[in-house]
């Protein structure tokens, strides 16, 4: 399906040629005025991405963007204006623009822009917030857990935010760690400044430099080009996978934490900016540094502060607080909510979630949309995790985690799926492998909530 963008600018001649450039590529409407943009964006509801005017009479698109972020409108916004002043560019960030072009633009730059910014993973959030889905508080800002761990780190955040020293955010994808840059940030001195944040690992190497300094016209392209650094001052910038980073990015950066000042590309002048550096990785950059791909002195500027955020497998006592956490935040969706049932809470605590919050995240989101059940129990969950998560119960049972009645029904489930996968279903073959009759494996697929293969 095309993505859908809209246009704002009170030229007519600038719509009708972004219209005519886009409009081979992606559905296409446009507006004349802040106002007609905002009504246009509450009434249609579907549009993926919005190219902003700066400059407009009335209402104009600093206003327009600020009139989103009080209604928590959180689509994404690329400002387009002939102002060539950074200090709008950097306002913009900060009421929520996702980028920012000078006019007047290169087509190739300006449509690369928009690619790069629907393609980002965060357009999932903004479309399903457009649809009714809301941020939910957790118990640490937007964190949620109250395992000693999570405690434990809540405690350091909350202690090293306010301090603006540089911060290395450590943990296996998916743990949340651009969540915690953005707890710091807004914990911070610097919170009404912008937190901007950049995956180093999604930006193809022969950009990097541009994104991160930028560049003057006629280096990387006709126009200028306001780096994430200028535009981060006053606030925070976030380098998520920094050990993706080639070496002569990072002894740029290195300079950058000595001195708070960069070159641009194409120019002999410093341009001097404040801008606290939270940067995060999955990555073992000590064994990093050992093979002579990351800098010594660039992971001791940014390992000032350390932290560490723990893997789901490591805190399976926040699993049922995350699952209803999840199910609370997607019901707004889905207009429904699920629970954990007996049979499925001790699968999904030997499940290993190499995922981590991520995919349990997604995993709620599935259930919620795939399953009609409020109490979700072991049948319900994906074969692959059942599978993954198995083996003695007995353990369980003794320990007093798991009941009696509730270990045998994960087994006997497992046992019954286990029989049907090997007959490819057929229920005769299947019995007969059990040593029960159909009638008996049928009235144990009904108690057990076991469907049949087309359904399952």
């Amino acid at each position: 399906m095309s993505k859908k963008i809209l246009i704002v600018d009170d030229e007519s001649a600038v719509r009708e040629a972004l219209t005519l450039i886009l409009g081979r590529i992606y559905k296409v409407d446009s507006a004349s005025s802040g106002e007609a943009a905002l009504e246009l964006i509450k009434k249609e509801n579907d549009f993926d991405l919005v190219l902003l005017d700066l400059m407009m009479p009335g209402t104009d698109g600093m206003a327009v963007l600020q009139k989103m972020k009080s209604e928590n409108i959180t689509l994404p916004v690329i400002m387009l204006t002939a102002s060539s002043k950074v200090q709008l560019a950097v306002e913009a960030m900060k009421y929520g623009a996702v980028d920012y072009l000078n006019k007047p633009y290169d087509v190739d730059d300006l449509l690369g822009r928009i690619e790069e910014n629907l393609n980002q993973k965060r357009q999932l959030t903004h479309r399903l917030e457009r649809s009714g889905l809301e941020a939910l508080p957790g118990d640490f800002g937007q964190l949620v857990g109250r395992s000693a761990a999570m405690k434990a780190l809540f405690a350091q955040v909350q202690t090293v935010a306010p301090r603006d020293a540089t911060v290395l955010i450590l943990g296996e994808s998916g743990t949340g760690k651009e969540l915690i840059a953005s707890e710091i940030h807004e914990r911070s001195l610097r919170k009404e400044g912008p937190f901007i944040a950049i995956n180093c690992a999604a930006i193809p190497e022969s950009q990097v430099e541009s994104e991160l300094f930028g560049h003057l016209a006629g280096t990387a392209s006709q126009i200028e080009r306001v780096g994430l650094f200028e535009l981060a001052n006053g606030g925070t910038l976030f380098l998520d996978e920094v050990g993706e980073l080639s070496p002569a990015v990072q002894s740029r950066i290195l300079r950058f934490l000595t001195s708070q000042e960069f070159f641009k590309l194409g120019s002999s002048i410093a341009t001097k900016v404040s801008v606290r550096v939270i940067a995060a990785t999955n990555h073992d950059l000590e064994e990093a540094v050992n093979q002579g791909k990351f800098r010594t002195d660039l992971l001791y500027r940014l390992n000032v502060v350390s932290l560490s955020c723990p893997a789901l497998k490591t805190r399976t006592t926040d699993l049922e607080l995350l699952f209803n956490y999840f199910s609370e935040r997607f019901s707004q969706l889905y207009s429904r909510k699920i629970s954990l049932g007996q049979t499925a809470k001790p699968v999904l605590e030997r499940y290993q979630w190499p995922g981590n919050v991520r995919e349990l995240e997604n995993l709620v989101e599935s259930l919620l949309a795939l399953s009609s059940k409020e109490v979700i129990e072991v049948e319900d969950l994906p074969e692959r995790i059942r599978k993954e998560a198995g083996g003695d119960l007995r353990g369980d049972v003794l320990s007093g985690e798991i009941g009696f009645e509730a270990a045998e029904k994960v087994f006997e489930t497992d046992l019954i799926i286990k029989a049907l996968e090997r007959t490819d279903w057929v229920q005769t073959k299947a019995a007969e492998l059990l040593g029960i009759s159909r009638r008996i494996l049928k009235y144990k697929m009904d108690k057990l909530g076991i469907r049949e293969k087309e359904s399952a």
